[in-house]
Formats: C-alpha cells, structure tokens, sequence
C-alpha cells in the first residue's frame, strides 16, 4: 500500500512539475508579447499593450493593458477618463469602444502655462514585429477652448533599447469634435520596443487630447510551416517560414530571419548607410535632394524629417530626402539619376525596387522617368500618401542605353516632403560603360489655369475646362488619370486591381485630387466588375477621405461576384452630399486571390450635380412626410452620424417612414447627428415649422431646432430632452424673418445611450403658429401677453433680477425659464391685479383639462386664480390658490368646457402687500380629455391618456434616468409587458423602466407626485409588473423637506400584482417612485391612485374638505351657452340646406393631415416639457 501511495505522490508531482514548467516555458521571454499564443489561456500574450486573442486594448481594464503615464510633468499627463454624467465641455462626449458615457478612454489633463508641456503614454516591451505590423487607434482632438492645438498636440514614436526613439505617426494637428481612426505602420521592429503617444501643449482642456481602441494588425512573425513544404510560388526561410518569392532581395525582411534577403549579390542594392552607391544628386533644378537621416535633420520637431529610415528604421539610418528648404522656395521640383544602364527587352526587363515616404502637404508626388533618346514617365505616384514608407515597382524595357530619374514634386506648405530609401536593381539593370544621348528635352509643365480651390470644384474656371478635366470623370477625356493609385494598380479605360509589391496588407486604393465643395445632391456613378472563375472574387467599396476630418466610413460596398464573365459589369449610383470642406473620394479593393482567373475592375465614372450652390427643386419645400426622401433637407457630412430612415414607425401613416437617431446603436460614435434644410430666402415674413417627434427612451439625448444666419452662427429656436412617451407629440417653432439667407436644422444631441429620436411630417409655413397646448416658456412666450399694467416677465432663474424661483420646472436649473411676476407691495399694492393672457383659442365640444405649474414664493404672495374667458360673455373660475407654499413648484390643473365658443386663457394674480414677494407659471398644457380626477380627494391614474399628475425629475443631482410610457402594441425594444393592466390588452398604456448595457448599473429614476397635504393615512394604490429575467428595484419613498422616507421596496417577479401602502406625515409631501437600473428586464408601474385622507382600510383619517384649487363652474356655465348655440346652429345649417341642396367640393389645406391620428400634443417653441396630465 505504501508503495501504490509513494507511486501516486511521485505521479501528482510530476504533473505538477510538468505544467509549471509547461507555464514557465509558454511566457519564457521570447515568447511574451510577440503577438503569437503560446499559453492555452493567452496569458503570454495580457499587458503587453493589448490583452489577448484579439491584440486590442480599449482601456476598459483598470490596468490599461500595461500601458502607463510617464508625463515629466505631473501638471500635463494622461489620465483614464470616463465621459461623466452630464454633457462635458471638452473631450469626447463618449468613449469609442462602447459609445456611451460608461465607457474609458485615454485622455490628457487640463494644462494652462506659459510654457510647453509634454504628456507621455508609454506601452509594455513587445518581444519584435513583422514588416506588415500596423497599430489602428482612434483618437481624438478638439481645441473646445478656442487656445489653438499646436503644432503637435499628438504623436507617437517607437523607444528602442539602447534609447534610440523614431518617430512613426504625425496627425494633422486639425480640431474636430469626433473620433477619428489612423493607422500607424510600425514595420519591421528586429528587437524589443516599445510605443510613445505624446502631447505636447502649453493651454488646452481635459481631455481634449485622446487614444480609444488599439488594434495591432498582422504584426506576428511569419511561422513555421507544418511539414515544411511551402506552397507554390512560395519559398522557404531558414526559419522554416514561407514567403512569396517576390518578396525575396526586396529589401525588406520579410521571413523575420533576414534570410530572404541573403543571397542578393546580383542586385544592386542602395540603403544609402555607406553613401550613394550608383545615384547621382546633381540636378538642373535649384532644390536639391540631400542624403540625411533623421538625427540629422532634428531630434526636437516631431514634424521634421520621415522620423526613421526603411531599411534599419530607425532615426540614425540614412535615406534620400527633399523638402522646402530653409531659405524658401525657388523651384518647385527636385530630381536625381542614376548611372548609364544596359538595354533590356520585355522578357528580362530591369526591375526597380525601391520605398517612399510621402508625408505632409509639401509632398506634391513622385514620378519615375526613364531617359534614353527621349524623356518620359514610366511611373508616378501623387500627393501625401501619410507617415509610412511605401513600397513601389517599376519594369523599365527600352532597346537603348537609359538612365533612371526619379523626380519629386514639393508644394509651399508648412511641413512635410518627400524621403526614398533601399533602392534594390534586379540583375538585368546591368551598369554600361556608354553614356545615354538624349535628343529631346520635354518643356516644363503649364502653369494651372486656376487658383488651387478651384481645381476640381465642379465648376469650370478655365478655358476648355482644363481646371476639371483631370479629376476623375471619364466623361472628360483625361478624366481617368484624375484617379492616382495609393497602393499600386493601373489606369487604362478602367481601374483594376494588380498585385501590390508592399507589405502592409492593406486594401488595394486608387484616390482622385482633392474635390469640392459640394452641394447637398451630388453623386457619383459608376460601373464595376468583380468577375472569374471562384465563387467569391472579393470586395469593393467606396469611401470619403476629408481633408479635415479624415478618413470616413464606407459610403458604398460589393462584396462577392458580379458574374463569370470578363463582361459582367454592374452599375452603382452613390449619393456623396453637402461636404463643406475639399476631400477625396477612394476605390478601396481587396481580391481573396490575385490571378488570371479573376478580376475588379471599375469604369465609366462620373459626378451630377456637384456644385456647391446646386440645390434640387422639391416641389414640396421643406415641408416634408419623408416617404419619397429627405425633400428640401440634407445630411450634414461635418457631423457624427446621420439620420436613418425607418419604416413601420411614422406619423403619417403609421406603417410608413420617418427619420431616426436610434441612441442604442453601437455603431453611433460622437455627439451630434444633424439634418440641415436647403438656403431659405431673406423676407419680412415670419414663418413657423412644425412637426411630429418621438423622444423615447430613459436615456434618449436631446432634439434641438436651430437657425443658421449665413454666417454661420447658430440659434437654438426649440429644444427638448427627457422622456415622453412613446407617441408622437406636434411642435410649432416660431422662425422669424430674416435680413439674408438662412437655414434650419433638426440637431440630435447624444446626451443620452438608451433610447430614440424621430421627426416627422415637416411643414413650413409662412405666417405666425397656431395656438400651442403646450408651452414652457423655453426661449420665448407662445402667444402670452401681460395685459394689465403690471407686467409679467419672462425670466430664468439665472437672469432674473426680480424675486422669481431658482429654477424652473421645465429644466429644474437656473437656465430654464418662466412666467412670473414681482408681487411685492411696491410693485403690486394690494388689491392690484397682473394678467397673463393666451391668444385665443378655437372652442370645442369636447370637456379639457388644463394642467400647469406654479410657484408661490414669500410671505403673503397674493392670490393667483386661472379663467376661462369666452370671447364673448363672463369669464369663468376653473382654478385659485393664494397660499405662500415654500419654495416650490406646484402642479394645478381644472377642467375647461368651452363648447363651440373661442376662449382664452387668464392667469389672475392680486398682491396682498407682501414683501419680497413672486408669483410664477411654467409648463401649461391643454390635454384633449377632462381631468381624470377632478372632484375626488385624490389621484387615480391609468396611463391611458398620459401620465396625469405624475412626473419625471430632471434634476441630475438625484437621478440620472427617465421612467417611460408605451404600450406592447407600440414597443419595438423592449421585453415590456405582453399587455397593460387597465385594459388587459396590447393597447393598454403603462410606465416602464428598463435595465440595458447602455447606462451603469444602479443608475436611478424617480417618479414624483404633486405635492400632498399632510396626512394620518393616505392610502396609496398601484399594479407592478417585474419579469422573470429582471434584476432591477422599485423602492417607494415619501418625499418630505428634501428627505426620503422609505414605505417600501419590492422584490416582485412575475405578472401584473397589486400593492397597498398606507402612508402618514405630519409634513407636506410627494411621493416617489424609485426605479434601480441592473443588468437585464424591466419593472412596470400601472393604474397608480392615492386617496388623500382615506387609509388603505377605506377609513376616512382626515377632515374632508372641499377643494379651494379647482372650480367647475367652467363646465357647468359652458354647458348652458353651447345648449344655446347648438340650437342656433342647427336652425341656420337647416336653412342653409333647403336653399342650397348642393354637395360643397373637398378642400385643400397645405401641409400633412391625418385622419384617424387623435392630436394630443402641440409643443411650443424650445420645450422640454415632462407630460403632466
């Protein structure tokens, strides 16, 4: 037995022995951080400035992939940043990983010196790189200060052992309020390294600087090949890798080994470490190319030089560089040769390798000439191509002695130029003893006919339109060689995809010049061909690159096959839109596989309609159901993200379009989303737009109306945020007249990650807006007017000079505004009246509930009393108060029975002496529907016609998010109830407050009531709904003097249950519906009711009293004067009709009806209401 126990222990040792050293040996040094898995669970491979399998890092780890600060300075580092609560004023308004304020990124502090600061993010030692390694990140830069960015506010470098550093990514120093994405081609690092991402700033705001998702691509060393056969036209390393053949004495070390690079004597290679070898620097121009390296040219001016050399790449290595020299330019273009060369035939051309590095706007392009008897190009390659060296090919056959000149062209720009390196002759580029003779010299080129903007502008400046005959449209005869290829192609009567000699594995690209501007309806057409024999040939897309916001998403993209057939061509139309600045548009291709058997290919471009003033007739306007498109409106290319249409959820008719900003895409990055109308004439008539919306959602951002002067400057005329409900509500927004052109625009703000936006049924009319049924006093005053003496102002708690509340209602800051009037005794004596009147309103048959807001502040404030005043006859007594309340807003509301008589609203207040005293209204609104209960000591509410009394909070210091109202038959998102509880069907209205990934854990909602008497028991009612899969919490508060007092928290799962909960107070109180996020479910509140002095026992606890608040005596004399008037009108519609006896035709009123829609809301202009009813 003791032999068997000796025989195991030794066996659970060697295990033990044998994964530790199996452990030991997967994160041996060679083997941690070198973009390969050698441990099962990727543990080699965590904190190596990117965790695990995918090589990324988004900062959402505390430990931040091992990246780390080592700012010199502790006033300016880089700090973890998440976006925070609120809307900030500088950096990202979200992470880019998540989109949402719970997401981190890397950010840099606030600095404010007179000296520079340099911040410093350095990454964990990566154990090597292949030559095709690239790092993808998306940064952020925005000077939200106005103090100006810098030259350099960021770049990054690679930090070599022995302390050597080169530079390796220089962004445009460009200031936009977005993430932009770049990619920084590390190449071919031999030894361990690590990246630096500086800052360098003397004044900016926190976290105006910013990194988000790393991505390190194709960055592992070439592996050894199973078996150790290589496929074909592969060849094999002394590594046991495999690499194309034509990657062998390129120059470059592809295997990882250098091995491919071994047996190269027969080529005629130049890295320039020893001198020139066979090129010649002498040149008829005065710009001259030098042999440097970037030690050289600086160590301090990050914007200086290529930062490192190609062949050893690193700052000491030397290459050829030209660039605009420091006493000016003089000559615009610079040139070296090589020596005399042997002919060669088209079976053994000399073949030409060699790399570039085309940064910055000095680099105007590089051309290669061949020089026999004549001069001419054999390749070329334009403009910047970015802060990488590029691999170029060049087959050179002539039956005559050559020679080989390489010419840059250099633009006057403030940095850049353009650095050649590792020039690599293949064997049949033989050296000749004789010289080449050439007979003609080529003229130098024309000047342009046009200032550089208004090259490629859509419009022609010039004679025969030579300013637009080379920017890409093959209806120009030159129109294709407008394309310039970015990785290597051709141009012929079409674009193709060749094979491309680099090796950074990015797509094929071939580029215009710079365009533009453009008007909102330009497009572009063409025809493409993805063709051959295998099932899948590949992708083709089409993509913006701005020349100040950079590279943008896919406008456009195939994928698969066309056809068989060399033949098979398809069409494409692309709308390209408004693009204020001048930007490029790229063909980008990549092939499965590069053969004779398939093909892309591209022709027959072409551009409609794209000059900047070209605007499209709408015969509607800007009045607009957006079924058939956007009409007079357009997306605006300088913003975040677009409007999408959606069918199945409109106004108009319920299963047609509308326009959307869905906040829950994960694709939607930044923070606004913009839909600007075409230029509106000056005139001296006002006008007003309305439109139907949806803000939906607990977390749903904010819509804004603003008015753009030709100027540029913006105008908030309406804006909203906060929940209400998921139906849509009608806005009126004032717009007046203008002295110049304008234009209006719907701004989605991203405020908010959980929830939606939508407009629709725009129509813009010419005179001033109707009447609305509801107004905050948001900007201005919707038609109410002080008419008596004393005046009412509208003031916010920020501007008001008088004794008027804090905040408002609408907003709850000092921001937000109201109606109110000063009644102390030396502004309104006592027994002095100020009126604050609506413009007239149409009567109706229909019984109406007018709710609204009031605030009583001071010691004998007076009296406030609403009528309503019929056009003709008495006013009528719907609702008084004269209490001194506290300093708070109050909810009051009574019915209205107007019958067919038009009426208008009067808010009455008369002083009473008092003494720093006010008086305030906020938040009116008109419902459809009586007040639900309007003689009842109490509240009893259903959903079914809004959320009666009860209201979300939009104070961020106590909750974060909004409880909503749908139905099941209106819900898309949600897993809400099947059915409500008052009906019992799809149909039936309900709150709801949703958990999702979109917001933290824990954030809250509060749902309060209007304020209530004290009490010895109230009894409170209401119906809850949790899911079986939901983790949030409802807990139940009376709200009293700023303290919450718990009465109870549920732990319900299932359907719909009911709860009673008797409440005593000795003090005035609200109560609160609290609702706890978590991860997943919902919770559901419906038919709410509380009995004001009846505890939950049906025992009457308190005095009953009669309401002094609310008076129907508006109901009661309504209903006399419409008996009265029925009676009228019924006798004159008689004898109208025994006279006429003639069917009256259908008439035409402009704008959108909709028959069986029941118009509930009117907003007026700059509301953010929250629904009372």
């Amino acid at each position: 037995m003791f032999h068997v126990r000796s025989l195991a222990l030794i066996l659970l040792w060697a295990l033990q022995w044998a994964a530790g050293s199996s452990a030991q040996s997967c994160q041996a040094p060679g083997r941690k951080c070198n973009f390969v898995q050698d441990c099962p669970d990727w543990s080699d491979e965590q904190g190596c400035g990117y965790n695990g399998k995918g090589f990324v890092c988004d900062f959402e780890d505390e430990g931040m992939c091992g990246w780390a600060d080592t700012s010199p300075s502790a006033q300016y580092k880089w700090e973890r940043h998440q976006r925070g609560e609120t809307v900030p004023d500088s950096g990202p308004s979200t992470d880019y990983t998540t989109g949402t304020a719970i997401g981190w990124f890397m950010g840099i502090s606030a600095v404010n010196e007179d000296l520079l600061h340099t911040a410093v993010l350095i990454s964990p030692e990566i154990n090597q790189s292949s030559t095709t390694c690239r790092l993808r990140l998306r940064y952020f830069l925005w000077d939200s200060g106005n103090t100006g960015l810098g030259s350099t506010p960021l770049w990054a470098s690679v930090l070599y052992p022995g302390g050597e550093e080169a530079v390796v990514w220089r962004p445009e120093a460009s200031s936009v309020r977005a993430w932009r994405e770049a990619l920084i081609f590390l190449g071919r690092i031999p030894s361990t390294f690590q990246i630096r991402l500086h800052s360098l700033r003397s004044v900016g705001q926190r976290g105006d600087v910013a990194i988000d998702q790393l991505e390190f691509l194709d960055c592992a060393l070439p592996s050894p090949v199973p078996g150790g056969n290589c496929s074909a036209g592969m060849v094999k390393c002394n590594n046991e890798a495999c690499v194309e053949e034509r990657h062998l004495c390129d120059g470059s070390d592809d295997c990882g080994d250098g091995s491919d690079e071994l047996n190269c004597t027969q080529y005629e290679s130049c890295d320039f470490e020893e001198g020139l070898c066979i090129w010649d620097l002498r040149s008829l121009s005065s710009l001259k190319w030098v042999r440097t390296n970037q030690t050289q040219i600086t160590n301090t001016d990050p914007l200086k030089g290529p930062g490192r050399d190609h062949s050893s790449n690193s700052a000491s290595g030397h290459f050829l560089y030209v660039t605009v020299p420091d006493e000016g330019l003089k000559m615009d273009w610079a040139s070296f040769q090589s020596r005399s060369l042997e002919p060669t035939n088209s079976s053994h051309p000399c073949k030409m390798v060699m790399y570039t590095h085309q940064f910055g706007p000095r680099s105007g392009g590089l051309t290669v000439l061949v020089a026999d008897k004549y001069i001419y190009p054999v390749w070329e390659r334009g403009g910047s191509l970015g802060d990488l060296w590029v691999k170029a090919e060049v087959e050179i056959v002539t039956n005559v002695t050559f020679q080989i000149l390489i010419m840059a062209a250099i633009r006057n720009f403030a940095y850049g130029g353009i650095a050649i390196d590792s020039i690599v002759l293949s064997p049949e580029c033989r050296l000749s003893s004789n010289n080449a003779s050439v007979e003609t010299f080529p003229g130098p080129p024309k000047n342009p006919c046009a200032e550089p903007d208004k090259l490629c502008d859509f419009h022609i400046d010039c004679e025969g339109a030579e300013d637009e005959a080379k920017c890409g449209d093959f209806s120009y005869s030159q129109g294709s060689s407008g394309w310039t290829d970015t990785s290597l192609g051709g141009q012929e009567e079409f674009l193709y995809v060749a094979k491309a000699p680099g090796q950074q594995l990015t797509e094929a690209q071939t580029r215009t010049p710079l365009l533009g501007p453009t008007g909102p309806n330009c497009s572009m057409s063409f025809d493409y061909a993805l063709t051959g024999k295998p099932s899948y040939i590949g992708d083709l897309s089409v993509r913006v690159i701005d020349s100040s916001m950079g590279t943008g998403p896919k406008l456009w993209e195939f994928n698969g096959k066309t056809g068989p057939e060399a033949e098979d061509w398809q069409h494409a139309d692309i709308l390209i839109g408004f693009r204020k600045n001048r930007f490029q548009l790229a063909f980008e291709a990549h092939a499965k596989k590069l053969c004779q058997c398939s093909k892309i290919k591209v022709k027959n471009v072409q551009f409609s309609d794209c000059h900047v003033d070209y605007y499209p007739w709408s015969p509607t306007g800007l009045s607009c159901n957006f079924e058939e498109g956007l009409c007079g409106w357009y997306q605006d290319s300088s913003d975040n993200f677009d409007w999408t249409m959606l069918s199945g959820m409109d106004h108009t008719i319920s299963v047609g379009r509308s326009l959307v900003v869905d906040m829950r895409s994960p694709y939607l990055h930044g923070l606004f989303g913009r839909l600007i109308s075409f230029p509106q004439s000056p005139g001296p008539k006002d006008y007003c737009l309305y439109f139907f919306y949806k803000v939906y959602g607990p977390n749903a951002g904010t819509l804004n109306v603003k008015l753009i002067d030709n100027k540029g400057f913006e105008m908030v005329l309406w804006t909203h945020s906060g929940a209400r409900g998921n139906v849509w509500h009608e806005a009126q927004c004032p717009v007046p007249h203008q002295i110049s052109k304008f234009h209006l625009m719907f701004e989605a703000v991203r405020s908010g990650y959980d929830g939606l936006i939508a407009i629709d049924d725009v129509a813009f009319l010419e005179g001033p807006c109707t009447n609305p049924r509801m107004c905050s006093f948001e900007g201005q005053q919707c038609g109410y007017t002080s008419s008596s003496k004393d005046q009412w102002l509208h003031r916010s708690g920020y501007t008001s000079t008088s004794n008027g509340p804090k905040f408002d209602h609408t907003l709850e800051t000092e921001q937000g505004f109201y109606m109110v009037v000063n009644t102390g005794a030396s502004i309104l004596p006592s027994g002095s009246t100020a009126v604050l009147t609506s413009s007239v309103r149409q009567g109706t048959t229909r019984t109406e509930c007018l709710n609204f807001w009031y605030h009583m502040g001071g010691v004998n404030p007076g009296s406030l009393t609403v009528y309503m005043k019929p056009v003709k006859g008495e006013r009528v007594k719907i609702f008084t108060n004269n209490l001194n309340q506290g300093d708070v807003w109050r909810h009051g509301y009574g019915n209205i029975s107007s019958s067919l008589e038009d009426w208008q609203l009067e808010f009455e207040v008369v002083g009473a002496g008092g003494k720093d005293t006010c008086i305030a209204i906020d938040d009116i609104f008109l419902s459809h529907y009586p007040c639900e209960n309007q003689d009842s000591p109490g509240s009893k509410c259903s959903m079914e016609r809004g959320m009666c009394s009860w209201s979300n909070t939009q104070n961020m210091t106590i909750d974060k998010l909004d409880w909503e109202l749908t139905s099941a038959e209106m819900e898309r998102h949600y897993p809400i109830p099947l059915d409500d509880h008052t009906l019992g069907t799809e149909k039936g209205h309900f709150l709801f407050f949703p958990s999702s990934n979109r917001t933290e854990v824990s954030q809250n909602a509060l749902l309060l009531s209007p304020h209530l008497p004290p009490t010895k028991g109230t009894c409170l009612k209401f119906w809850l709904y949790k899911s079986q899969s939901s983790d949030c919490q409802l807990k139940v508060w009376r709200l009293s003097e700023g303290r919450f007092n718990p009465l109870a928290e549920t732990e319900l799962v299932g359907l719909w249950k009911r709860f009673d909960i008797d409440i005593t107070s000795t003090e005035k109180y609200q109560i609160v519906f609290e609702g706890v996020k978590g991860t997943a479910g919902v919770v559901a509140l419906d038919d709410i009711e509380y009995t004001i002095g009846i505890n939950c026992a049906n025992k009457v606890t308190d005095p009953i009293k009669p309401s002094p608040n609310r008076n129907n005596a508006g109901g009661i004399a309504a209903s006399v004067i419409v008996v009265l008037l029925l009676i009228g009108t019924l006798v004159g519609l008689l004898v109208f009709y025994l006279r006429t006896r003639q069917t009256s035709p259908s008439s035409f009123v402009a704008g959108f009806t909709n028959e069986s829609y029941d118009t509930d809301l009117t907003v007026s202009c700059n509301t953010r209401e929250m629904e009372v009813e």
